[in-house]
């Protein structure tokens, strides 16, 4: 029995020591230099927020179709029904500012689509179908995000954080005279984030969720006169809103 209890004891006192132990901090440094560079690579998901005249007539150059019976009254309605994974590429350059806080440029390319479906057959003389459900709008993006992060205590080999600032995105997708929805080029975003850095023995890796908020209107010219003009013409305002989940190597 004795020899049992002193087993236990020894045990205990064991479990006690290694309890105590502490982790080994890789990088410990890493913080604390001005600049360092990585890449990224992540998934998107490409939204817009649609703004619909109410009727159709509102908007003072709509005119009417009577052919495909739409009038003055007629109430045209579009939204995004269904997001679909893209993908973004990158590079990351961040200068350290002070202790918690980061400027970051993170240059990249996007790629991702948006279906815009109407509440009636979408025709579209380039598509042999005679009614689709909706209208694909495909795009790729030449990204220039600049961002303030903000780190919170590290913990052994994490540190969660925030981001905000803002960004510039241009659309280098071929566009035609004759689609059925045009969107302008070039676009500034609002975005908003967090993440959580884990620091490995030779690098420092990186999630992170951000939200970009459209600030202009994208909707673009009206398509060339052969296509039906009162889809366009049905949409008052059109805002991207794009969610990006990012995985940086630095």
């Amino acid at each position: 029995m004795k020899k049992v209890l002193i087993s236990i004891i020894l045990l205990i006192v064991s479990c006690g020591v290694f309890a105590q132990k502490q982790k080994i901090n890789y990088l410990t440094t890493f913080d604390d230099k001005l600049f360092h560079f990585g890449f990224t690579i992540g998934m998107n998901t490409l939204d817009f927020n649609v703004v619909n005249y109410n009727p159709i007539g509102e908007n003072p150059n709509f005119t009417p179709s009577p052919e495909d019976q739409i009038y003055w009254d007629t109430d045209i309605r579009s939204d995004v029904a269904t997001l679909i994974p893209g993908f973004t590429v990158g590079i990351v350059t961040s200068m350290r500012l002070s202790k918690d806080f980061n400027l970051r440029f993170l240059p990249g390319l996007s790629f991702g689509e948006r279906q815009l479906t109407f509440n009636r057959p979408v025709k579209d003389i380039n598509v042999y179908e005679e009614d689709l459900s909706y209208y694909t709008i495909r795009s790729t993006f030449l990204d220039f995000p600049v961002l303030l992060k903000y780190k919170a205590r590290r913990i052994n080999n994490d540190r969660p954080y925030v981001i905000f600032g803002g960004a510039y995105r241009h659309d280098i997708s071929r566009t035609a005279q004759e689609d059925l929805i045009k969107l302008k080029s070039g676009g500034l975003y609002a975005e908003v984030g967090g993440g959580w850095d884990h620091y490995f023995a030779f690098f420092r890796f990186s999630v992170e969720a951000k939200f970009s908020f459209g600030l202009n209107n994208q909707l673009g010219d009206l398509p060339a006169p052969t296509q039906r003009l009162y889809y366009a013409q049905s949409i008052k305002d059109l805002r991207s809103k794009i969610f990006t989940l990012s995985f940086h190597f630095e």
